[in-house]
């Protein structure tokens, strides 16, 4: 059974909340936690760490739970479950579960990828972040970036996958006048460091 003192609290409350996939993530903490993982509540998520770096996450979602690697781009995944969770997500990965009989007998096979994610972080191995060099600026925004220095300084502030939502949509319409409104209403999002769809 899992060492009572290595659980946490505030996971403990978390999971008397959930209503949904509630016996999974309770089945992950265990193997988690066999691991010899300090549990940590972020973002709202039961998180494991090994020497104060995250390694992985338990994420509850509509159609799936998901055990998310932090650095899981790192991991050499022999059994091909890793899965890239969003299109421009660059190191993280997820396994991903409808049923606890699915983790129930994947566990040999979980306790080796969280060995092997708790190695990587052991020999202090980065992602490379890709920089997206290939984002093509429409003329009207890049007319306003160099016009509003604060502007430019905001959008440069932005995650590579918020800036890559707003040029994509601002770059989609056909018409200049449609791109310059487009622009126009977001402007204030940007200057406020908010992404697209963020609300």
């Amino acid at each position: 059974m899992t060492n009572r003192e290595e659980m946490n609290p505030k996971v403990d409350v978390y999971l008397g909340k959930v209503n949904k996939w509630k016996a999974e993530m309770e089945k992950l903490r265990a193997i988690m936690l066999d691991c010899q993982l300090t549990e940590e509540l972020k973002w709202g998520k039961p998180c494991y760490m090994f020497q104060n770096s995250n390694i992985a996450i338990i994420q509850g979602f509509k159609e799936h739970c998901a055990l998310m690697f932090f650095k899981g781009a790192l991991l050499k995944d022999p059994n091909g479950i890793l899965i890239k969770p969003g299109e421009d997500t660059q190191a993280g990965r997820q396994i991903r579960f409808t049923n606890v009989e699915e983790i129930v007998e994947m566990e040999t096979i979980l306790k080796a990828y969280i060995i092997e994610a708790i190695e990587v972080e052991k020999a202090g191995l980065k992602v490379d972040f890709k920089k997206n060099t290939e984002l093509i600026f429409p003329e009207e925004f890049q007319a306003k970036l160099d016009e509003n220095p604060a502007l430019k300084t905001a959008f440069a502030a932005l995650t590579p996958g918020r800036q890559r939502a707003y040029i994509m949509h601002f770059a989609a319409p056909k018409q200049s006048k449609t791109r310059e409104s487009r622009i126009e209403k977001c402007m204030q999002d940007i200057l406020a460091g908010k992404g697209l769809n963020d609300r």
